[in-house]
């Protein structure tokens, strides 16, 4: 009986100790990490990155009157393209007029085109907005077309959509690949076996940048520089040619200020830095004439968080087997069962095995009740009265289901007052020791 009590509170103990620690345990916090990123992220003063352009705008009133006399007017050195056909049907008969300017204006020549109220759209390099609203790209395609041909023509027929207070219509994507001739593979694959560099005519990337080897440390990547591709017509598609030249080798293709990758985990990967880099950047590249340098430094430091983030061909970091992590969800299925066994073993101290007296009870009942009956015709002793009131009680005892503990108490008693009985009778038979061993006749 006391191994139960002790086995009882013993689960009792096991379970308040399991909620505590399950308790304490969900303030605990996990950060995992390679450390900080390496990659470049210096502030850089405002006109000091090669973004402004030296550009001399009409005044206010001219470029007003100018707007007065077309609906369309494209400054100097715009670079922004669209389908002329798809933004007419935009417009239908709606009155707007559209200011393209050239990108890498200062602050001052962007007030004096905001300035110029009879623009419903003004486009400041490929940078879109409108009376109230701007419109940027939000996926991929919309940034290829937008920063490597300068199209904008899905920009252009959604604000133009918001104007007219009109649903907004699907993206349109103009944007064609081609493959390029042998011609125009050769020099590239030439300069590249050489320098690991070509640089197009027309295009501004000036050397290797320095962050190339931080981005890609187990191999020496491959650079192709092109400036913005005329619009209107397929581009070549360098990347996929140069990646048969160049197989498991890291490449990265400019054209203009659009940057793709190609090599190893290309499929996955290109998409995840170009998505991480434009969504951030996007609408300041838009705005303004960065060198591809620049555009390039940025694109080779989010290659670089990409990859210490462990998502592609870093391994995850090591985490050794950590027995509270894991048994951590278990506890309270623990603690319960624990609650359980000792609810289960509290019942069973009180009502015995199987939920009532216990199995010897009516068998000792009845054995003690015959040899009191069998005593009485020969005594009248008192001890032999006390112990049939106690056999009569036993009895009710069984028929009600009373604890156990009760129930063997009075057949103890019972049992002690015949003992007595037959001690005084001079009947060493009629001891309850000895009948009961004897079985009941």
């Amino acid at each position: 009986m006391r191994r139960v009590v002790r086995l009882r509170w013993a689960f009792l103990a096991a379970a308040v100790v399991m909620i505590v620690v399950f308790l304490f345990a969900q303030r605990q916090t996990v950060d995992v990490s390679y450390a900080q990123s390496p990659s470049g992220k210096d502030t850089v003063t405002e006109g000091s990155a090669g973004e402004l352009t030296d550009t001399d705008l009409p005044s206010v009133a001219e470029m007003t009157s100018m707007l007065e006399k077309d609906r369309v007017v494209r400054l100097p050195g715009a670079i922004a393209y669209w389908d002329e056909k798809l933004v007419t049907e935009a417009i239908g008969d709606a009155d707007i007029r559209i200011l393209v300017t050239p990108p890498g204006l200062t602050e001052k020549q962007q007030e004096q085109v905001r300035e110029v109220e009879n623009a419903t759209i003004r486009v400041i390099g490929t940078e879109i907005t409108g009376t109230l609203y701007g419109v940027s790209s939000d996926d991929n395609a919309g940034w290829r077309a937008q920063f490597a041909t300068g199209d904008v023509t899905s920009l252009l027929v959604t604000l133009i959509a918001s104007e007219r207070d009109r649903e907004t219509p699907p993206d349109i994507d103009l944007f064609r690949w081609r493959a390029p001739t042998a011609a125009e593979l050769a020099p590239v694959v030439a300069d590249l076996r050489a320098d690991r560099l070509h640089v197009a005519d027309g295009a501004t990337l000036k050397s290797i940048p320095d962050r190339a080897d931080t981005a890609f440390p187990d191999e020496k990547p491959l650079f192709a520089a092109f400036p913005q591709q005329p619009y209107g017509q397929p581009v070549p598609e360098y990347g996929a040619a140069l990646a048969r030249e160049f197989p498991d080798t890291p490449i990265v293709v400019m054209y203009g200020s659009w940057a793709e990758y190609h090599g190893p985990d290309a499929s996955s990967f290109s998409d995840v830095v170009a998505a991480g880099m434009y969504s951030r950047f996007g609408d300041r590249i838009a705005g303004y004439a960065y060198p591809q340098g620049n555009v390039l430094g940025v694109y080779l430091n989010q290659v670089t968080d990409v990859r210490y983030a462990g998502l592609f061909d870093r391994p995850l970091p090591y985490q050794p087997f950590d027995p509270l992590r894991v048994a951590l969800p278990v506890l309270p299925w623990l603690f319960v069962l624990c609650v359980l066994v000792f609810l289960g073993l509290s019942v069973r101290s009180v009502l015995g095995p199987g939920g009532g007296p216990p199995r010897r009870a009516p068998a000792r009942l009845a054995g003690l009740t015959t040899l009191a009956i069998e005593m009485s015709a020969l005594s009248r002793d008192p001890a032999l009265v006390r112990a049939i009131t106690k056999l009569e009680e036993a009895r009710a005892s069984v028929v009600n289901n009373l604890p156990n503990r009760h129930i063997r108490r009075l057949l103890d008693g019972a049992e002690s007052e015949l003992d007595t009985a037959a001690r005084e009778l001079g009947r060493a038979d009629y001891r309850p020791a000895n009948y009961l061993a004897g079985g009941i006749a």
